[in-house]
C-alpha cells in the first residue's frame, strides 16, 4: 500500500507561480511511477504530467509543456510539480497518484486526496 499527500495548493494571481509536493508512505516509492492529474469543476479529471521511477524520464501535457515541471527525490519519497506562467484555466483540483508510467489514469494505483489550484485572472 502506497498513501500519497499532496500539499502546496492554494489562490494565486495569474502570471504567478506554485510548487505542489506530494509524500508518499511506504518503502516502495521508488519503484512506482508518479503522475499528476487535475480535474476542474464540470470536467473530466485530465493528465498533467508524469516522471518515471528511476530514469526520471518525464512527460507533460501540451496544455503545460513549457510552464509546468514534474520533479521526484526518491530519497525523501516525494514528487513535485512546479507551475510557473499559472492561467486562470489552470485551476482545478490537482492529484498525484503512483502506478505505471502513462497518461492514463486507470494505469495508477494510488491517489492522494487532492489539492486546490486557483488562479484568478
Amino acid at each position: 500500500q502506497v498513501q500519497l499527500v499532496e500539499s502546496g495548493g492554494g489562490l494565486v494571481q495569474a502570471g504567478g507561480s506554485l510548487r505542489l509536493s506530494c509524500v508518499a508512505s511506504g518503502r516502495t516509492f521508488s519503484t512506482y511511477a508518479m503522475g499528476w492529474f487535475r480535474q476542474a469543476p464540470g470536467k473530466e479529471r485530465e493528465f498533467v504530467a508524469r516522471i518515471a521511477s528511476v530514469t526520471g524520464i518525464s512527460y507533460q501535457a501540451n496544455s503545460v509543456k513549457g510552464r509546468f515541471t514534474i520533479a521526484r527525490d526518491n530519497a525523501k519519497n516525494t514528487v513535485y510539480l512546479q507551475m510557473n506562467s499559472l492561467k486562470p484555466e489552470d485551476t482545478a483540483v490537482y492529484y498525484c497518484a503512483a502506478g505505471t508510467y502513462s497518461s492514463r489514469s486507470q494505469d495508477y494505483d494510488y491517489w492522494g486526496q487532492g489539492t486546490q489550484v486557483t488562479v484568478s485572472s
